[in-house]
């Protein structure tokens, strides 16, 4: 939010990392939203979390996996170790992903059982750590190593991924 109350603008195709960027805080927000459900479980809510990490954060990881990635990867085997570290949460995130969508589409009237409590909190979690050592390490490594060309690539091809028309400044 800014001063005015308004929340911020998005960055735009032309600001790949900085959209990356936004797009983590939006991670975070949908976290806290599936932590609530679990106290407070809501159809409309489970439905937007579910929208959110079924479309959204799906897409987020391609843009890292096939776009950004490879471009940094071997340009130093300390590079190459933190994007295989990476690649590996992004696979614990979507394995942990797939067993509760299914939970929260049909959202037990009973409420969630304690296999599905300890998996949103794992994928909370999870989700937390490398949000925080991508926006630490990972994406200022990034924006320092790739060139503007190579961002404007990057941000075609994230434009392209979601339909949408891309046009740099």
């Amino acid at each position: 939010m800014n001063n005015t109350g308004m929340p911020e603008p998005l960055p735009g195709f032309d600001d790949p990392i900085g959209l990356l960027r936004a797009c983590h805080d939006k991670m975070l927000a949908h976290c806290a939203l599936l932590e609530q459900l679990l106290d407070t479980p809501d159809a409309s809510t489970a439905q937007q979390v579910v929208r959110y990490f079924s479309t959204s954060a799906t897409l987020h990881h391609r843009d890292e996996e096939e776009d950004l990635f490879p471009l940094i990867n071997r340009q130093s085997m300390k590079i190459a170790e933190l994007v295989h570290q990476l690649r590996k949460q992004h696979e614990q995130l979507d394995q942990l992903w797939t067993a509760m969508a299914p939970v929260l589409r049909s959202l037990p009237k009973d409420g969630f059982d304690a296999q599905f409590r300890a998996r949103a909190s794992e994928f909370c979690t999870l989700s937390r750590e490398h949000i925080q050592r991508e926006n630490r390490e990972f994406l200022p490594l990034a924006a320092s190593s790739l060139s503007r060309q190579q961002l404007g690539v990057i941000g075609e091809k994230m434009a392209a991924r979601r339909g949408v028309r891309y046009s740099a400044l």
